[in-house]
């Protein structure tokens, strides 16, 4: 594994060639020097982890880079791209680069290519997800024959079918895996496929978010058969004394950045050491949600209309500087947030009916525990004089559980029962949550208490460890939390229930 802590090579590489190499033609090829290419082709600068990379695919068939958050990947990608095309003959070379969704690949990668394109004047056309070029080659009777083809292809991992990869076939491939943690294992496979001849080259690139991805498993392990480098958000020049243009640190992670990972992540959390240390985080043992689980909830999905119904809320009520929060849930997606820090009643009761007009929610499930009980009177009290709105349910999640015999309290219930065991199966699409709601839901710890019940940690224990109340997750709990059918005591509804399964 190379560090960027010991890559003075790579960066006396870079700094040698800012001097270089400015005033070639650009016919010249430029075999084995994707950096030099950048340079002097594309006029564009390249910073020593970015230097690294490029050595690394010149020098080994297979490299893996696990990056913190905004480290130029998928700029280096595209440039990579650019310069494999650009230094082999037309229709010797072809390049095939996937990321987890179409609008990562058109919106971010072959956006970045499509610039690389323009910049360096290269040959052929780009569009969002192609690379065309002229290729000629010479047909049985010895007349040449020119045609354009497709020469570089980006597509989402369902776009692929495994097996058409056999029918990619060219002297010189170079595969790309951009995000690389959120590619299936089956693509990697298929990917090794393509670079079965010497002269190609496979690159896994992205952000080691998930444990147990196949990226962070088994490609980012000794052995594995790819070169490994890793890129340390502190390791990069807006940390570090190189000596880079302004605008490309603008372009790269920054203080700014750090503290709010900090405050909304925790130094030392999972998310911390993925985006910012760019290090494989471990699953604690002790917490309530692994990480692992909630990342596979964040795969995209396609749903059927029914699977996104009912329209619910929950609200989680701040105060002493804490955020009132009130999250949607359409099924099992969860949806919009709207936040304010410590409102006024007034306010906080006009956040809710807010987000109730805009969703057309049917329900609201309020914390009802101190201030949230104000709140539960006071949203009624506009409801019934407007004549119509969604049902309130005060939840007091501070009584006993519904099942006493495994839990304490209804909390520890709700974080256990919709929290894990949703994550454990799969039963909720976290696509859109931020990384912050995700930081909040990776927090709590767990343990059983003197009669054997699971205990979840207190809130303000939590709040020690994150730097703030998780009031993000704990109203997104709230939103697919379903009153049990019968009168309880922790849960007052001011209508007919409507079930019990957290679903």
């Amino acid at each position: 594994m190379i560090s960027l802590d010991r890559m003075d090579v790579a960066v006396a590489l870079t700094r040698t060639q800012l001097k270089l190499q400015q005033d070639k033609p650009p016919e010249e090829r430029y075999t084995g020097a994707p950096v030099r290419f950048i340079r002097a082709r594309l006029g564009e600068f390249v910073w020593s982890g970015q230097a690294a990379i490029c050595e690394s695919v010149v020098a080994h068939r297979r490299t893996a880079v696990q990056s913190c958050h905004e480290s130029g990947k998928s700029w280096t990608m595209a440039r990579l791209a650019a310069w494999w095309l650009t230094d082999h003959e037309p229709g010797d070379a072809f390049v095939v680069t996937t990321a987890p969704s179409g609008p990562q690949v058109k919106a971010i990668l072959w956006k970045e290519i499509g610039r690389a394109h323009s910049l360096g004047n290269l040959p052929g056309r780009t569009n969002m997800t192609e690379w065309l070029m002229d290729v000629t080659k010479v047909g049985p009777s010895g007349i040449p024959v020119t045609k354009e083809e497709i020469v570089a292809m980006g597509r989402k991992p369902s776009d692929y079918d495994p097996a058409a990869f056999q029918g990619i076939h060219a002297r010189f491939v170079l595969v790309i895996l951009d995000e690389a943690d959120d590619i299936p294992e089956s693509l990697y496979h298929a990917g090794a496929s393509l670079i079965a001849n010497e002269g190609s080259r496979m690159v896994a690139i992205g952000n080691p978010d998930n444990p147990a991805s196949h990226f962070c498993s088994k490609v980012l392990k000794p052995g594995s058969g790819y070169n490994i480098i890793h890129i340390d958000g502190f390791d990069t020049p807006n940390f570090t004394d190189e000596e880079v243009p302004q605008e490309v640190k603008e372009g790269l992670i920054g203080p700014t950045y750090v503290e709010e990972a900090r405050r909304d992540f925790g130094e030392g959390s999972p998310l911390w050491q993925s985006k910012v240390r760019g290090l494989v985080p471990e699953n604690t043992r002790d917490g309530v949600i692994p990480l692992s689980w909630l990342k596979r909830c964040q795969q995209e999905r396609e749903h059927d209309p029914a699977q996104l119904l009912p329209v619910e809320l929950g609200m989680d009520v701040g105060a002493g500087g804490d955020w009132t929060v009130v999250r949607e849930r359409r099924g099992v997606k969860a949806g919009r947030t709207w936040r304010a820090q410590t409102p006024e009643p007034q306010e906080a009761v006009a956040l809710a009916m807010g987000a109730a007009r805009e969703t057309g929610a049917t329900s609201i499930k309020v914390d009802a525990i101190g201030i949230g009980w104000g709140i539960v009177g006071m949203l009624r009290e506009v409801i019934e004089a407007a004549g119509s709105g969604p049902v309130v349910h005060a939840v007091n999640v501070g009584t006993s559980a519904l099942n006493p015999e495994r839990f304490r309290l209804l909390r520890d219930q709700i974080w256990w029962e919709l929290g894990r065991e949703l994550s454990q199966d799969g039963g909720w699409d976290l696509s859109e949550i931020d990384d912050s709601t995700l930081a909040q839901l990776i927090a709590p710890q767990y343990k059983d208490d003197a009669h054997g019940r699971t205990k979840i940690e207190p809130k303000d224990d939590t709040k020690k460890r994150l730097g703030r109340s998780p009031d993000d997750a704990d109203a997104l709990l709230l939103a697919y939390f379903v009153p049990p059918p019968e009168p309880f005591e922790g849960v007052v509804v001011y209508d007919e229930p409507v079930g019990i399964s957290p679903v």
